[in-house]
This record gives C-alpha cells, structure tokens and sequence, in this order.
C-alpha cells in the first residue's frame, strides 16, 4: 500500500514520495508535507526558471535560488512563474 500525506500544497490527503527527494532538513520536510503529484508539479516549475533565467544548477547561486523557490513553492507563498514566461499552446 501506497505511503500517504496530507499534502500541503494540494490541500488533500494524497500518496506520498517514496524517499526524501532533496537532502537534509528541508528533505525530510517535504517528504513528510509533499505527494507525488505536488511534486511533478515543482519539477515542472524548476525546469520553467532554469530555462527562462538561464541557469546552470551546478552553480551555487543557481542551487541557493532554486532552493528558495522550492521552499516559497510548498511552504511558502508560492512562487510565481517568470514574467518573461510564455507558456506554449
């Protein structure tokens, strides 16, 4: 059986990752917060910063400012997508 969260950004109870998918604390905190499905929709959203602000996520600075939005993403309030974004039809 599925491992289930009320998940904080889906507002339900929904199944959960089956492991931390980021290290440490803030790890343990969506593991614990976030479902699957809350999580594709992060992944979905780091890959519209990465490409819209160009970034490269071996850089420290790229990794500290994703690592912000991740937080503002699930726990805080919310990250919005770039200005510059055009969304494909």
């Amino acid at each position: 059986m599925a491992r289930m969260v009320n998940c904080i950004k889906l507002g339900k109870k929904a199944e959960g990752l089956d492991y931390p998918p980021y290290p440490g604390e803030l790890g343990k905190k969506i593991y614990t917060n976030v479902s699957k499905e809350a999580w594709q929709l992060w992944i979905r959203h780091q890959t519209i910063l990465i490409n819209e602000y160009r970034l490269t996520p071996i850089e420290p600075k790229a990794r500290k400012f994703l690592e912000e939005e991740l937080e503002k993403f699930f726990f805080g309030e919310g990250a919005a997508v770039p200005k510059e974004f055009v969304a494909p039809d």
